[in-house]
C-alpha cells in the first residue's frame, strides 16, 4: 500500500481544471497533416490516360483484403492507359480498409495515392464500397477523358518519365465498349457477372453474396 493513497489521483485532479478543447465540427474542419491517410484516389497522366495498369499488387499488399482489381488488355481502338493493360474494375471496401497506406507503397506506377479526405461515414454499407468511377481523379486542363489514343510518337516509358505534359491537339475520346466501365454501384457488374442481389445457398447466403471475387457489403467474396 502506498503511504499516500490520494497521490494516485494527482493526474485526475490536474486534468479536471484544464480548459476543455471543443472542436466545432462540422462547421469548422481542422486541417489535416500533409501526409494524412484519407480516401484513395486513382491518378491520371497529364493527357488524361489512367496510370493504373491493373497489376493487382495493391490488392495483394492489402492486409485487410479490402481491394479488388480486375485488369484487362488495352487496344488501339479503346485505350485507357499507356501500357498493355489497365484496371477494368477497381473497388475498395471501406468497411474493411484500415487506411494503412501499404497499397500505395506497392503501386509501381504511382497510380494509387491517398487524399486528405476523411469524411467516409455513410448511411448504408453498400455505399462504402467505392468503385473505379468514384476513385478516379477528375479531369484537369489539358486532359481528355479515357479511353483515347496515346500521345503520337510517345511510348509507355515516355509517359512514366514525365515527357507527356498534356493531350495532343486533336485528341478525342474513343468509344468505350468495355463492360466493366462505367460501374455505377457496388451491385452493378458486367454482362457475364451475376448481380450482387442474387443470394447463394448454404452458409454463404447468410453473410451476403459471393460474386467472382468482388468485395460485397455482406461477405468477403472469392479471390
Amino acid at each position: 500500500m502506498p503511504e499516500n493513497p490520494v497521490a494516485g489521483f494527482g493526474v485526475t485532479f490536474k486534468d479536471m481544471f484544464k480548459k476543455r478543447l471543443t472542436e466545432q465540427y462540422p462547421e469548422y474542419k481542422k486541417p489535416t497533416a500533409p501526409r494524412f491517410h484519407g480516401r484513395h484516389q486513382l491518378n491520371r497522366h497529364p493527357d488524361g490516360l489512367e496510370k493504373c495498369v491493373g497489376c493487382e499488387l495493391c490488392a495483394w499488399a492489402c492486409p485487410a483484403d479490402a481491394i479488388y482489381v480486375e485488369g484487362a488488355d488495352n487496344t488501339e481502338e479503346e485505350r485507357y492507359s499507356p501500357g498493355e493493360r489497365y484496371g477494368r474494375v477497381y473497388q475498395i471496401n471501406y468497411l474493411r480498409c484500415i487506411l494503412c497506406g501499404l497499397c500505395v507503397e506497392a503501386c509501381p506506377t504511382r497510380a494509387l495515392t491517398m487524399t486528405n479526405e476523411y469524411e467516409l461515414a455513410d448511411s448504408s454499407r453498400e455505399s462504402l464500397i467505392y468503385t473505379k468511377e468514384e476513385l478516379l481523379a477528375g479531369l484537369e486542363e489539358g486532359m481528355v477523358d479515357s479511353p483515347h489514343a496515346i500521345f503520337p510518337g510517345m511510348t509507355e516509358k515516355d509517359y512514366y518519365q514525365g515527357l507527356v505534359s498534356e493531350a495532343a491537339p486533336g485528341t478525342v475520346q474513343q468509344h468505350a465498349t468495355d463492360t466493366g466501365a462505367p460501374q455505377e454501384s457496388a451491385d452493378t457488374y458486367g454482362a457475364d457477372e451475376p448481380a450482387a442481389g442474387e443470394a447463394t445457398t448454404g452458409e454463404a447466403a447468410a453473410y451476403g453474396p459471393m460474386t467472382h471475387g468482388v468485395v460485397t457489403a455482406g461477405g468477403e467474396g472469392e479471390r
